[in-house]
């Protein structure tokens, strides 16, 4: 039995396994793609977000109310 006939016969001669290898592919995909995007953005824009100079101000508000 060949690789592309065992496929076949695993994922896409039934109905229901076909559509769980496509939910089942869709949603690893998502979940690969928005992890890797979200890591690019957090590289492309790092100094710059909110988690990054979070500490800054934070800061500076709790010394001023100490005063």
């Amino acid at each position: 039995m060949s690789l592309g006939s065992q496929i076949y016969s695993t994922f896409f001669k039934k109905n229901y396994a076909m559509l769980a290898a496509v939910f089942g592919a869709g949603f690893a995909f998502e979940m690969g793609f928005n992890s890797s995007m979200n890591r690019f953005w957090d590289n492309h824009n790092r100094g710059r977000q909110w988690k990054d100079i979070r500490s800054r101000y934070v800061e500076s508000a709790e010394e001023d109310d100490d005063e």
